[in-house]
């Protein structure tokens, strides 16, 4: 975990905060982002990531898979925690079985695991973000979840994208909601660990 700290802060002083240093020749991430400060400016500095995540009702199943996890306690710690938070439509995405079973007490311990693997230690704002995954070439730049496993980030179509361990991936799709212990960024797919 302090491996990404450090390399994040190594690239570009990786500490999360609310800053949306967009590239100007990506206007859906730039809009995507006004909007996020709209709302951090609203609502986000005044809660934690939960209730930052509890006031926006595009986050409703995850809130939800958060209290069935019981990870509420752990995101609303000190942190600082940076959460790349599916939306409900990437949790649509996901069959409904699947889903139930998942909110189930019987699915507790994989939620729990598919939820962790969206987190990582520290803050990571998007402008720091991207300048690691510039500075990490074609590869990608790999970022280790609290949960242990690893998700690479990478720039398509001046968007940043996570490739998760089955090589699927989620684009970011809003950026920078600030929280008092870090920040949160959306995305449009829910990854998984393996």
């Amino acid at each position: 975990m302090n491996k990404i700290a450090i390399s994040l802060a190594t690239a570009a002083s990786l500490a999360i905060a609310a800053c949306s240093q967009e590239p100007a020749t990506d206007t859906a991430m730039t809009d995507d982002t006004a909007m996020a400060d709209q709302m951090a400016n609203d609502t986000a500095a005044e809660g934690t990531i939960v209730d930052v995540a509890s006031a926006n009702p595009d986050f409703s199943t995850l809130v939800s898979a958060v209290q069935s996890a019981q990870l509420g306690n752990t995101l609303s710690g000190a942190g600082p925690y940076t959460v790349f938070a599916p939306t409900n439509a990437a949790f649509e995405k996901v069959p409904q079985a699947t889903r139930d079973e998942l909110m189930s007490p019987a699915g507790r311990e994989d939620l729990s695991n598919i939820l962790t693997y969206h987190v990582v230690e520290g803050e990571t704002n998007a402008a720091a973000l991207q300048q690691a995954i510039e500075g990490a070439g074609d590869a990608g730049y790999t970022i280790t979840t609290v949960n242990g496993a690893t998700l690479t980030a990478m720039m398509r179509d001046g968007n940043v994208v996570l490739e998760d361990a089955a090589g699927n991936t989620a684009t970011v799709t809003q950026t920078d909601v600030d929280a008092s212990n870090g920040v949160i960024h959306a995305i449009d797919t829910v990854l998984m660990p393996e």
